[in-house]
């Protein structure tokens, strides 16, 4: 079969390594989303792609190197920054625990093992429940939400998140961030509304 065009990636699933540990079976257009917005850099992570004698490294493959000429748009001209007083925590510094409630396990593994690596606290959960009970035990500094969860709406959770904390910072991170979604998450007091994919630099200037 002869594949022509850009939507041929989206049908080849990958291997990806990292160290010592691998992700197994993503999709091709995951992977160019990581490689766009900076997850994966140059150098740091091996392949296996079916029909492959081995493990490759990523950006030496013929259908991956072109995406690692496209990065990610500074933060500061992202249209979906909303300015908020809840803003001030992340601005003086004072984000150490974070909560990450989304459903995609590969992305609360990436963010646990780049978060933790600069020194965060961070748990996850990956329904609305088990958001709920961590929330009931303390309160984070920095929550990081997805839209749509197994057992119902994510931005249902942010009055749970305002009756423990006045101050913790929230942003929603989403592959379907509409403008009417991200209006009325303005109006519930969301600071940032990061469309996915996006890299850890995104989030670590949030936090700076």
């Amino acid at each position: 079969m002869v594949f022509r065009g850009a939507s041929w990636m989206n049908n080849l699933k990958y291997d990806v390594r990292w160290g010592a540990d691998t992700y197994h079976a993503i999709s091709g257009r995951r992977l160019q989303g990581w490689i766009r917005s900076g997850k994966i850099q140059a150098g740091e992570v091996v392949v296996w792609r079916s029909g492959l004698s081995g493990w490759r490294k990523v950006e030496e493959m013929e259908e991956l190197a072109p995406f690692f000429n496209m990065q990610e748009p500074p933060l500061a001209n992202m249209p979906d920054a909303m300015p908020t007083p809840s803003q001030s925590a992340a601005q003086q510094g004072t984000i150490a625990t974070i909560l990450l409630v989304d459903d995609e396990k590969d992305l609360c593994w990436l963010l646990s093992e780049a978060l933790t690596h600069e020194g965060y606290s961070l748990h996850t959960a990956n329904t609305k429940r088990k958001a709920l009970a961590l929330l009931a035990k303390d309160a984070p500094d920095m929550v990081i939400l997805d839209l749509q969860l197994p057992d119902g709406n994510g931005m249902s959770i942010i009055p749970a998140i305002r009756k423990v904390s006045t101050k913790t910072l929230i942003c929603i991170a989403s592959a379907y961030g509409t403008a009417a979604k991200k209006e009325e998450a303005k109006a519930m007091g969301v600071a940032y509304f990061i469309d996915k994919p996006f890299g850890i630099e995104t989030i670590l200037n949030i936090i700076r």
